[in-house]
């Protein structure tokens, strides 16, 4: 005979529900983890848990009525901050299921600015972009531009809650970042966890730059690295188009110029609006006075030669009023084809100041600086002058400029402008100088530490491929020369870095073994620009995450 059940007392149901809730606190730590709910498998009733239709009795098995009992309620572990790369800065844990992509959802915006973004991230995630919407719908994806005055118009904010995704920055490059964010949560784990991500860069310039002067790319193959960079919350795409072996780029102002294998100003136009959909700058360099080849091999007579009259490799004869015509005649023509505001003048390795006496090697400099700046103008005097006047040429166009420090002189009576940032990638130069020698003086630089930054085709000279792994666990963008940091004071003028690509020995690699060989140094770069500081991740863990990112 079946026997009913006693009734639980008060205090009873009150210590079980006490217990019950308390099953359930969790604490989370930054850094680790993916929104997957253990108890539910990812989303729906807790495990084991029965399903019970709204407004249902529940009945003991001698089919009297069971006590009340409140209807059954989904119960969530605290959630576990996303995963990515680069890792967000900040994640404030919450109970709930997190969200997921599901047909028919909506992406809708604030304002019509973001509709670049919203179209994005709704085609990345097989959902319908909705324009601009002020009704609120369960699931929907909400782009928003807002946030406090002065913010980092490169911070955002994401919050996973009731069912659907906010995210919001005081600038459409915020929110961009954000989405970033979003598509790695999702492609890696299914669900975006509950909870609120603030984050923005350390950096402001977090850059790639390739050589394509002397190995031509594919623009198709520039396009795929465009949208690497952009899931990588990179926004600088540097193009060494001119050097000796090959000038790479159309040119209606020089075509004679123009290497037979070249990106047509139509393929550069997509490139750079691809990059500017994805928040990212084209950075163009024409190195000069030196690694100008390409023009002199159309130009012969604007090449240098030294007092016994053998040409110097790569230089261009500035003594001469033409050679400073025809290299701000490409100057002013590029300067419509990359709009953005940032200009890379070279400056390096002008082969006349590598000899032991330019001014006995190279006469003809030594008088036309004499000419310019007195009696005791020099060869170094020349060349700073040159890069000064260059530099004018580019300001007109409005844009910011940086130089390679072997573009910067010792002793000349010629000072370099204050606004010239210094692109630090050696100090193996003649002359060499430590980078504290530039940031005392007030400079601000960019980090392209070639110990640890510079993937140059062939591994000639004492180059060898850069791993992912050395950049992960040894560099910042504070170490600028070698393996040692400048003090931390210096820390604001150093805006950021760039990791390079250098094709000196052409084909040594196919574009594939390139694309290949960088893939975990760019994802490596990309945390250490974004969050400078000791990953919570292990190198196996975060080489383990960026597998399963793709």
């Amino acid at each position: 005979m079946s026997q009913h059940r006693r009734r639980p007392s008060a205090q009873e149901v009150k210590r079980r529900r006490a217990l019950t809730a308390a099953a359930f606190v969790g604490t989370v730590a930054l850094g680790t983890g993916l929104g997957v709910w253990a108890s539910t498998g990812g989303g729906g009733q807790p495990a084991g848990a029965a399903r019970t239709s709204p407004g249902a009795t529940a009945t003991t098995s001698g089919n009297a009525p069971a006590p009340p009992s409140p209807t059954p309620t989904r119960s969530y572990p605290l959630s576990q901050a996303p995963r990515t790369i680069p890792a967000v800065r900040s994640h404030t844990p919450a109970h709930g299921p997190g969200w997921r992509p599901t047909r028919g959802e909506r992406v809708v915006v604030s304002d019509p600015a973001l509709a670049d973004e919203g179209r994005l991230i709704a085609g990345e995630l097989g959902l319908s972009y909705a324009g601009e919407k002020n009704d609120v719908r369960p699931g929907d994806v909400r782009l928003a531009l807002g946030g406090d005055k002065g913010a980092n118009p490169e911070s955002y904010t994401m919050t996973v809650r009731g069912g659907g995704v906010n995210i919001t920055g005081p600038a459409d490059a915020g929110v961009f970042y954000g989405t970033r964010t979003l598509k790695q949560e999702v492609h890696g784990g299914g669900t975006a966890p509950e909870g609120v991500v603030r984050d923005q860069p350390a950096k402001p310039q977090r850059g790639f730059m390739l050589d394509i002067a002397r190995k031509p790319y594919s623009a198709s193959w520039i396009e795929d690295r465009v949208r690497e960079l952009g899931d990588l919350k990179y926004n600088q795409l540097g193009l060494h188009f001119s050097d000796d072996q090959g000038f790479r780029i159309e040119s209606t102002t020089h075509p004679e110029m123009v290497s037979a294998n070249h990106l047509t100003k139509a393929q550069v136009k997509r490139i750079v609006d691809l990059a500017a959909g994805r928040h990212i700058t084209v950075v163009p360099e024409i190195d000069s006075p030196g690694h100008l080849g390409a023009v002199l091999a159309a130009h012969p007579d604007l090449q240098l030669r030294n007092a016994r009259g053998v040409p110097t490799r790569g230089a261009i004869d500035i003594s001469k009023g033409a050679s400073a015509t025809i290299v701000d005649d490409l100057l002013g023509e590029y300067a419509s084809v990359f709009p953005g505001a940032y200009w890379h003048l070279g400056g390096d390795e002008y082969q006349a100041l590598a000899v032991a006496d330019p001014q006995a090697s190279y006469p003809q400099l030594a008088a036309a600086a004499r000419k310019a700046y007195g009696s005791g103008g020099t060869v170094a005097d020349l060349t700073t002058g040159w890069l000064g006047d260059r530099a004018d040429t580019v300001r007109a166009h409005r844009r910011t400029i940086r130089v390679w420090n072997d573009g910067f002189f010792r002793g000349t009576s010629v000072q370099p402008a204050k606004d010239l940032q210094v692109a630090y990638w050696t100090g193996k130069e003649i002359g060499a100088r430590q980078p504290v020698e530039y940031l005392s003086a007030g400079r601000q630089v960019l980090n392209y530490n070639d110990e640890f930054l510079y993937y140059v085709l062939g591994e000639p000279q004492t180059f060898v491929y850069p791993t992912g792994q050395r950049i992960y666990e040894q560099w910042n963008p504070r170490v600028l020369r070698g393996t040692t940091a400048v003090p931390a004071r210096y820390d604001g003028q150093i805006l950021g870095g760039s990791f390079a690509v250098w094709s000196d020995r052409a084909y040594a690699q196919t574009q594939d073994q390139v694309a290949a060989g960088i893939r975990m140094p760019l994802r490596a770069t990309a945390q250490k620009l974004w969050d400078p500081g000791t990953p919570a991740m292990s190198w196996p863990e975060f080489k383990k995450l960026a597998d399963r990112l793709g």
